[in-house]
């Protein structure tokens, strides 16, 4: 396996990491919605919230580009 063909693998495990931290972003956000808070409850917990879709986003952009860097080197 050539060094290209694994920054690409590697960088889709990587992107697929991060899309599945933001589906559990939702599905938090979701439960916390349903728990029927008050606004200043609410408002805390989405905040941490905020905080891992940020770092799913984060990890999701750093995969594509490893993917990309991957592909154009190959």
């Amino acid at each position: 396996m050539a060094g290209a063909e694994l920054l690409v693998w590697a960088g889709a495990l990587v992107t697929l990491l991060g899309v599945v931290g933001l589906v559990g972003v939702v599905i938090h956000v979701l439960r916390l919605r349903r728990q029927g808070l008050d606004e200043a409850a609410l408002r805390r917990a989405l905040q941490r919230g905020v905080a891992w879709n940020m770092a799913a986003l984060f990890l999701s952009v750093i995969g594509l580009m490893m993917v990309v860097f991957g592909i154009a080197l190959g």
